[in-house]
Formats: structure tokens, sequence, C-alpha cells
């Protein structure tokens, strides 16, 4: 009777091998996340096209919706409760608040449900999950563009009309921190809901009163009496969004340079503790 062999024990060498879903270093997160720009940026397009693509309108929603937004407040605050006094170009100042504010808020509530969204995505492929909010405000942005150019049509063709000077080409820089605030405030709001998925109807309401802390549609200049209101909102990113867009599009006024310097830092400070909170908690991310 033949005797059985023993078995062999090969050794097997686990260089190179790491534990699935563990957060690397952020070092190699980013590199990670710049090898999958174009991923992020097919994404985006291509939601773009299908968001609006059952409905009759399409595209046009884009456009119609901040200014039906901006029709409402001024039959309610610039008719009805009078918050148009004392403002030059009321009509300008109110489309410039309605259409800046919202495409902040959007990016913000798009960005919170991001994770949540794409949770069959995280638990079938291995990405950086940062790679969702950045995609949501990466949608919001394309899908905003149409608006803006909208809202300078508008505020040249509706009386009085803004007069176009060389201050306009200084714009698109406010739009650009914008943008990279939005990054920022879409990345914290991410993990905050993944975390915690009531916080999304908390950033709901908190949005709204954000809206009338940004002077979307009345003058700060009624609370010169109350300095620690005004210097709240002096120091609100979102208020100073809309106040250097009024004075480049709207009064042909070149913005001082502390507030370039106070958004800025609002931007890049938001984009910095947006990565870092995010990729703090990569390995949570659709384990619920």
């Amino acid at each position: 009777m033949a005797r059985a062999e023993s078995p062999r024990v090969e050794s097997v060498s686990l260089d190179g091998l790491r534990p699935v879903g563990r957060r690397p270093s952020l070092a190699t997160y980013l590199s990670q996340l710049w090898d999958r720009r174009h991923f992020i940026v097919a994404d985006s397009q291509a939601r773009v096209s299908s968001s609006t693509r059952q409905l009759v309108l399409g595209n046009l929603w884009l456009v119609l919706k901040p200014v039906l937004d901006g029709t409402v407040y001024l039959l309610i605050f610039g008719i009805l409760l009078q918050t148009n006094r004392g403002i030059e170009n009321f009509i300008g100042y109110l489309l410039i608040g309605v259409f800046m504010f919202s495409f902040t808020a959007r990016c913000l509530n798009s960005g919170a449900s991001s994770v949540s969204a794409g949770r069959n995505l995280i638990r079938s492929f291995s990405f950086p999950r940062v790679s969702l909010p950045i995609a949501t405000v990466l949608r919001e942005t394309l899908n905003t563009v149409p608006g803006i150019l909208a809202m300078m049509v508008l505020i040249i063709a509706i009386p009085p009309h803004a007069e176009i000077t060389w201050r306009w080409a200084l714009f698109p820089g406010v739009l650009a921190l914008q943008i990279v605030f939005n990054l920022g405030i879409a990345m914290v709001a991410a993990r905050a809901v993944a975390k915690v998925r009531d916080l999304s109807n908390v950033i709901s309401f908190l949005t709204r009163f954000w809206l009338y802390g940004s002077a979307v549609f009345f003058s700060y200049d009624r609370f010169v009496d109350h300095p620690t209101i005004l210097a709240l909102m002096q120091v609100n990113p979102l208020f100073i969004v809309l106040d250097m867009t009024r004075d480049l599009l709207l009064y042909g006024q070149t913005p001082a340079v502390s507030s370039w310097l106070v958004l800025g830092a609002w931007a890049l400070g938001m984009l910095v503790v947006g990565l870092v909170v995010f990729w703090r908690g990569e390995e949570s991310y659709g384990r619920d």
C-alpha cells in the first residue's frame, strides 16, 4: 500500500498587498484621486445631460428656476416688504443674489448626499471616495454655467441696465474662489451626513438661515446700527461673493483687496479642511 505524501507548505510573499478599504496616506490618496480625474469629469458630464432629460423644457430649467425664485423674492420682499429701499438697481441686485447663492446651496445639499447616493458604487469598486462630492460639485458647476450667462444677459437687458466694463473680466476669479469654497463645504457635509443621515435635513434648514444672512434680497446697510450682526455678515463667505459680484457686474467698482484676501482664505481653508475631514473617514464609507 502506497504511503500518502505529507502536504507541502509553500511560503507566499505578502509584499505589495494591503487590506481592502484601509485609508492610504494623504499623499497617496491625492495621487489616486488624480489618476481618476477623467472618470470624475466623464461622470459629471453624463449626469448633467441625464438630469433634465425627462423634463419637457430640459436644460431650460437650469435658467428658469433661479429666475422664478427671483420673481418670488421680488414680489414678496421687493414690493410687499419694501426691502428694495436704498438699493440701486434692485432687480440686478436680486438676480445676482439668487443665482450665486443657489449655486452654493445646490453644491452643499447635493454634496451632502453624494456618499449615500453612491453607496452601490462604493461597495463595487475601490477608488478615492472623495471623488463623489467632487463630481457632484463639478456637475453643479456645469449646470450653473448657463444660469450665470443668463444672469449676465438679464442684468444688461432689464432696466436700469448694467454697463459692461473691464471689471467684468475679474468675475471669473470670484466664481473660481466660490467653486473652491463649494468643494470644501461639500466634502465636510458628505462626511457628516455619511455618519449621521439625519443631518441632511439639518443642512437644508441651516441653508435657509444662510440665505437670510447673505443679503440676497436686502441691503446690509440697514444693520449699521447693529455692529455685531454687521460684523458677522461681513465675514460670511457668501455675502462676500455676492458683494464682490455686484461690485464687478452691477456697479462698476473694483472690490477691495481685503475682500479678495478674506474670500481666498475661506476658499483655500475650506478646501483643506474638507479634504482632510473626508479623508479621515475613508474607511467608514459604504459599510452601513
